[in-house]
């Protein structure tokens, strides 16, 4: 089995190669958008996430939002089949980074004074590209990722996405390990959208509704004294490419209260994120259960 799902990843990413990369990327998210009408527990899940963030909105708008998810993951296909021969000028076409200078003149001063900076990012647009981008823009970014199940596959996507330097953070002793990059490095990346399990998670409004969002950013950002950037790479029609978009350079909330302090800092970047997926509903992730982890009482939701 782990040889047979290698040689189908190996054999999808292969061919997608080997086309021009808009070729590439249409055919993926063409394959994608069939996934939509094929994997009806996913589209269900979609469409439940959908009623819950978008309560007004008719079905024709939610099929519509729920087909975009479905692209935008034939898109990350797409463009990640292309990672293995673009070159440093093809990344800086496929992405621009819009970054406040003043955000960006702080970012690089709390790096020479030893002070990290932790970027957040949703599962929307293309979180690969983000990273593979930004290693080319500024420099190679250490990234927390867990690995997948299959070690084959595992080095394959190693391969592809350390191509500029970056460096993948597994998670055993991933505390430590993403402590000593902040200290050491100044800069971390971590997606921190997703339902989280209520040992390792706290529950903080997402679309006007409790969602389990794991503590490991806010924890990290106190424990090391780090600051909070909320950052993503959405992609823009008009323009042909990805915009690395961001929210406000935050710091972490400090009264003394740790518990509470993890909280309202999980809050706050968790707010900012959510406004990246206002702005782009039809690129964020709503096959994910997002929603799964309820607190004590209540019913299931999925």
């Amino acid at each position: 089995m782990v040889w047979l799902e290698y040689a189908a990843v190996r054999g999808l990413l292969g061919f997608l190669g080997l086309l021009p990369r808009r070729a590439a990327v249409a055919a993926a998210s063409g394959a994608a958008v069939a996934g939509y009408y094929v994997l009806g527990r996913l589209r269900r899940v979609a469409f439940t996430n959908l009623r819950i963030a978008f309560p007004d909105l008719d079905e024709a708008g939610r099929r519509r939002l729920a087909k975009g998810a479905f692209r935008n993951l034939g898109r990350i296909i797409g463009e990640m089949s292309q990672f293995a021969k673009a070159s440093r000028e093809d990344v800086n076409r496929l992405i621009e980074f819009r970054i406040d200078p003043e955000v960006y003149n702080t970012y690089k001063r709390l790096q020479s004074e030893g002070r990290g900076v932790i970027i957040v990012t949703p599962h929307l647009g293309n979180w690969e590209v983000l990273v593979f981008g930004w290693a080319v823009h500024d420099g190679p970014m250490s990234y927390l990722a867990r690995p997948i199940d299959n070690p084959m596959i595992e080095r394959l996507t190693h391969r592809l996405r350390t191509k500029f330097g970056n460096r993948p953070i597994g998670k055993s002793n991933s505390v430590m390990a993403a402590s000593r990059v902040l200290r050491e490095e100044g800069l971390l990346g971590i997606l921190a959208d997703v339902n989280a399990h209520p040992k390792e998670g706290v529950f903080v409004p997402f679309f006007g509704k409790e969602a389990c969002t794991s503590t490991g950013v806010a924890l990290l950002a106190l424990r090391t004294n780090s600051m909070i950037l909320p950052m993503c790479a959405a992609w823009d029609e008009a323009e042909g490419r990805y915009m690395g978009i961001h929210g406000p350079l935050m710091e972490p909330i400090v009264t003394g209260d740790r518990k509470e302090d993890v909280k309202r800092t999980t809050a706050a970047f968790t707010a900012e994120l959510e406004k990246f997926v206002r702005r782009y509903p039809d690129q964020w992730l709503w096959i994910h259960k997002r929603w799964k982890t309820r607190p004590p009482g209540e019913p299931s939701i999925y």
